[in-house]
Formats: C-alpha cells, sequence, structure tokens
C-alpha cells in the first residue's frame, strides 16, 4: 500500500500521553487533512513523521513504487511548515537554490525548476531581490515553491493558506491538487476548515491525543453528517419539533430555519412526517460541514476548558 502508514505511535511528555495509539494511512496521490483544536496533538505526529523526534511506541513506514523504508526518507520530503523562516538578507533565487541543493538538486536543474515556479506566482521580477523587500504573502510563496522544488515524494503542509489573500488561496489549491495528482503524499494541516473540505481527499480528526474519526470525506459525512433541512415557512418551530424526527435547529431570519435531522433519518422521512398543512415556501436540503461534524463528534469526549476556549474562538485544524 503506497504512501504514508502510522501504525499505533504513542508519544508520552511526563505523565501526559500526547499521542496515544495513533493510527492512519495517507494513501500516494490522495491529500490527507490532519485536524484536531490547539493542542490535540497534531504538531507531535508531524514531528514523529519527519524523524525530529521518535515514537515511544509504534512504527512510521512509507512506501513509493519498489521503495518501502521505517520513516520518511528525509530526500524525499518537502515540508512547508507553520511558522515560516526565510534568509532575509538572501536574494529569493539564491536562497531557493540553497534549499534545493540541500536536497541533492545541482544549481543548474534547481534554476530550471525556479523560474518557471517565480513566473506562475508572478514572483519573476522578485528572483534578485532580498526576500525582506517581499510582502508576507509573496514570502510564503517562495517557501511554498521551496517545499516542491526538489519534487518530493511525500509532502507536509501546516498552514499553507495563513495570510494569503483569496487569488492565491485559490492558486496554492491548484498546485497542492496537482501535487497529489502527480503522485505525491500530502498532509495538510489548516484552520481553515472550508478549505479543507474543498481540498482534502481523506480526514484524520485528533482529540486530545487520541483518535476521533478518519476515512474519506464523503463517507464521514455519511456517517457523522446527519442531514440538514434549510426551510422557509411561517409554521413554529415547534411544530416542526414535533415529528419527532428533528434532533435541533437554528433561526436563520424571519420564518427561516435550519433543522438538523436526527441520526438515521432522511429528508423523505422529514417531509412525511409534517402536518399537511404547514406552508412551505422554500426548501433545502443539505449535510453540515466539516467544521459542524467535528464539533459533533468531538464534544463528546471533549468537554475540558480549552477545548470550549478553541471552539469559541473557532481554534480548529
Amino acid at each position: 500500500m503506497d504512501g504514508l502508514e502510522v501504525r499505533g505511535i504513542r508519544k508520552v511528555y511526563g505523565a501526559t500521553a500526547v499521542v496515544d495509539d495513533v493510527s492512519f494511512h495517507a494513501p500516494q496521490g490522495r491529500i490527507l487533512g490532519v485536524l484536531g483544536p490547539n493542542g490535540a496533538g497534531k504538531t507531535t505526529i508531524i514531528r514523529m513523521i519527519m524523524g525530529i523526534t521518535a515514537p515511544d511506541q509504534g512504527e512510521i513506514w512509507f512506501t513509493d513504487q519498489n521503495l518501502r523504508t521505517k520513516g520518511v526518507p528525509l530526500a524525499t520530503i518537502g515540508y512547508l511548515p507553520e511558522e515560516r523562516g526565510l534568509y532575509k538578507e538572501a536574494k529569493v533565487l539564491n536562497i531557493l537554490l540553497f534549499l534545493a541543493g540541500l536536497k541533492d538538486v545541482a544549481p543548474d536543474e534547481a534554476r530550471k525548476r525556479a523560474l518557471p515556479w517565480l513566473r506562475k506566482f508572478g514572483l519573476e521580477d522578485y528572483a534578485n531581490r532580498k526576500v525582506e523587500q517581499l510582502s508576507k504573502g509573496m514570502a510564503q510563496k517562495v517557501q511554498f515553491i521551496a517545499t516542491v522544488l526538489h519534487q518530493p515524494k511525500f509532502v507536509v503542509l501546516d498552514e499553507p493558506f495563513s495570510g494569503l489573500d483569496p487569488v492565491s488561496q485559490d492558486l496554492f489549491k491548484a498546485e497542492i491538487r496537482a501535487l497529489a495528482d502527480s503522485g505525491a503524499t500530502v498532509l495538510l494541516s489548516s484552520h481553515q476548515m472550508n478549505i479543507v473540505e474543498e481540498l482534502c481527499d481523506e480526514i484524520f480528526l485528533i482529540h486530545q491525543g487520541r483518535e476521533v474519526v478518519k476515512g474519506d470525506l464523503q463517507s464521514i459525512k455519511e456517517q457523522y453528517g446527519n442531514f440538514r433541512v434549510n426551510l422557509l415557512s411561517p409554521a413554529s418551530p415547534t411544530t416542526i419539533l414535533a415529528t419527532e424526527v428533528v434532533e435541533s435547529y437554528e433561526q436563520l431570519s424571519e420564518f427561516r430555519y435550519s433543522y438538523t435531522l436526527g441520526d438515521g433519518v432522511t429528508p423523505v422521512q422529514f417531509m412525511q412526517r409534517l402536518p399537511q398543512e404547514i406552508e412551505i415556501r422554500e426548501l433545502s436540503i443539505s449535510r453540515p460541514s466539516l467544521h459542524d461534524i467535528f464539533v459533533k463528534v468531538a464534544q463528546g469526549g471533549a468537554r475540558d476548558e480549552g477545548y470550549l476556549e478553541d471552539r469559541q474562538m473557532g481554534n480548529y485544524a
């Protein structure tokens, strides 16, 4: 099975297991979103995958075509950390050539690869400028180029969209998708759940160091995402709740409500339970967002104050 295999890894600091019996598979050619509230253990997992620290228990394997190794070979990794770091005094092209050289890419080949990337990101005119002269978004594009210039087989992107404008976000999404389509294994961590939902093929949710749920996004939605009915009607929510197939509701505006159906309840069953005299002006059906699913799944075992604070601030990833 090509890609990254994480098997029962555990990491203990002091008396606390910050990662406890975590297993998942990041397939080759797919994008895996690793999500969870702040302090859930994501960074520790990434550090173990990167070989920065070793798991106390468990194994990490990487397979690519005829290569199978314990741990991910450093030369095959492309890593974009959440904390960006480029030499401010260095010129853009020079720093790209230097970093590619650390991954055994010859200078001429690195230059040949770098120039098209700079053109693609609108940075061709900045090739000989110092990093300190770039905007934050421009510097982030340079660091992304440095992450992929050596054509890695395994790519870790930690908050790649932070600080980017919508146009640059779309450009990054297209390039990340292209990395996976070219056969790379991509591991993505981001607070921006809407982008994760749009981009990722597989999802791994972690909380308090333990697996919450994992699988392909559609399966997760089908398993954990109860149907939601958006209804424009003068009918009282009390009348709708009396059908006993509605779990909760939210008022969006006058006469417009969003009803979350109970576990296993289909939209057809909801419609069949409605009184015939109810006036319906508009009706639409959807699944909850990935953000909503995570909140629902994690709440059962996540009542600690740190989680509640993260929830109120919207800090998920």
